[in-house]
This record gives C-alpha cells, sequence and structure tokens, in this order.
C-alpha cells in the first residue's frame, strides 16, 4: 500500500503509542496461612515499569461483592483508563493492585467469630506480599485505597482502621455497615453471641467509627496525629440504592469536622458509573503521591 506524507507522521508515532501501555496480570496468587489457602490477585503494571527501574506509588483497588479480582479489569477497564490517565498526564505512574476478596468468604473484614480473617491477611500478609515482589514505594504517602460497594465499604474500613498507612481513601457507592447494631443479622445456625455481635458492629460500621473518633484527634495540630490523617473522596450515583448509608457518612464527617470530598453525579449501581469514577480517582490520589 502507498504510504501519504500525511500519514507518516502517524506512523512514526504508532510505535511510541504501543510502547506507552500498561501490563495486566490477572491470575497471580500467593500463599496465606492465616486464611490457610492460596489467594489470587491482579496487578496493574504503569507502561515504564519495565525501563525506569525506578519504584511508585501504589493503589489498592477493591472490587464489589460478586466478583472477584477480576472485575476491575474485565468490567472496569483499569488498563485502559489507567494508561489514558497517565498518557494524558492527570495520574501520575503507580501500580494499582487488585485482591480476591470472593473466595472463601465474602467481604474485607474478620468475621463476628474470628474464624475468617481476611483483614489481618490483608494487612499482615497481602501488603508485604505486594510490596516486596514489585518496586512499590511502601509509605504512606505513596499508598492509596479506592473500591466499589463491598469494596467501597472495605475502603472505609482499612483506612479508618489505618490511618496511618494510607494517603487517600476513595470509597465508590459504597456499601457502610449497618446504621444501628439492631440492624446487624447474623444466622442463628452461625452460633454469633450478642457480645461479638457488638464488637463487630462497633469494628465495621462505618458511622460508628466516625462517630468513635476522639474531636481533639480530628483538631490536633500534633504531628503524629496529623500522619495519621486521611483524604477522602467519597462518589455514589444519585439513584443508587446505597445513596443513604453515603450521604449519612457525608453528613457525619461534616459534623465531625474530618475533610473530604462528597460527590453525587447521575447514575445508578453499575459499572457504567464505576468506570466514570475511575480517571477522578486515579487524578485525586496523584494529588498525594506527587511532591509539592
Amino acid at each position: 500500500m502507498k504510504k501519504t506524507l500525511a500519514s507518516l507522521p502517524f506512523l512514526l508515532l504508532f510505535p511510541l503509542l504501543v510502547a506507552q501501555s500498561g501490563k495486566v496480570f490477572d491470575n497471580l496468587s500467593m500463599p496465606s496461612k492465616i486464611l490457610k489457602m492460596d489467594r489470587k490477585y491482579a496487578v496493574y503494571l504503569p507502561p515504564d515499569y519495565e525501563t525506569s527501574g525506578r519504584s511508585y506509588p501504589v493503589l489498592y483497588l477493591l472490587h464489589g461483592g460478586g466478583d472477584d479480582h477480576t472485575g476491575w479489569v474485565q468490567f472496569g477497564e483499569v488498563q485502559h483508563i489507567a494508561d489514558r490517565a497517565i498518557g494524558e498526564g492527570t495520574a501520575t505512574p503507580m501500580i494499582i493492585v487488585m485482591p480476591d476478596a470472593n473466595t472463601g468468604r465474602r467481604g474485607y473484614t474478620n468475621s463476628a467469630k474470628g474464624d475468617w480473617l481476611y483483614e489481618d491477611f490483608f494487612f499482615q500478609e497481602f501488603m508485604p506480599h505486594v510490596e516486596k515482589t514489585y518496586r512499590i514505594k511502601a509509605d504512606k504517602h505513596y499508598r492509596a485505597v479506592a473500591g466499589l460497594s463491598m469494596g467501597g465499604h472495605g475502603s472505609f474500613i482499612f483506612a479508618l482502621h489505618h490511618p496511618e498507612l494510607f494517603a487517600a481513601a476513595c470509597p465508590l457507592s459504597a456499601a457502610t455497615g449497618p446504621k444501628t447494631r439492631d440492624e446487624l443479622r447474623f444466622d442463628a445456625s452461625e452460633g454469633v453471641t450478642e457480645t461479638q455481635k457488638e464488637a463487630y458492629f462497633k469494628k465495621y460500621s462505618v458511622l460508628d467509627m466516625i462517630a468513635s473518633i476522639p474531636d481533639e484527634v480530628i483538631k490536633s495540630t500534633k504531628p503524629e496525629d496529623r500522619a495519621k490523617r486521611v483524604r477522602w473522596y467519597i462518589d455514589c450515583g444519585d439513584d443508587d440504592f446505597l445513596y443513604e448509608g453515603n450521604a449519612l457518612v457525608h453528613i457525619a464527617m461534616r459534623q465531625k469536622g474530618i475533610a473530604h470530598e462528597y460527590r453525587v453525579r447521575d447514575g445508578i449501581h453499575n459499572w457504567v458509573y464505576w468506570r466514570a469514577a475511575l480517571p477522578r480517582v486515579l487524578e485525586f490520589v496523584t494529588m498525594d503521591f506527587h511532591q509539592f
């Protein structure tokens, strides 16, 4: 085929465009002593990972109920969205880690009876594993967490339980846990005691966790308290069935004086909404990853 002069700039640029694509590995696994099984996960590596030799910030991106570690890869189009954001300069090159929280039992929490300890696995085994396996800057300033629905709840609890570890948290269309202890339901066959129910509620109700943060810590100017603060980006559709919990969290944070960004856009609880949210999440966490 005859090449015209007009086509030459594109032909010269095309190899560069191909070279700027990141890579996704979606069938990785690691052994867990805590959960007594192998756990799968997926990783997005930015376009220059194999050539730069440097270390990168990390975003832990959590899937929702019914999906697994491949959800953000297959339906969320994480590779395409991250490549574009990095290429356009709205996001800094980062590693995105997507763990599986659907195998065995569903969710990012420890069980009420203590016989399934996913949260312990995440912090004691999973994070150390991936941050040693990949060139990740293992520091709060370069670490963020985000997720949708069930993963939004995971984002809340991880950042509220360990604010010293995350610079930013971005719950999307998040489940927020029971508003009151009476809303907490366990099947009688599970044998959960009243004491265990109470402890579980206090540990995993987002509203209760926010209410329990001492006012003096929020207002403190001490370096050790400021170092534990998290930048929050909360996003939920106006027609999402979880809108009420997210609105109540927004109000609770306002009343507590916890700085956060709260967005309500047109949309429901679906991948159309979350794919549109991801570019803003990448831009938001980049504000922490950059040095100023």
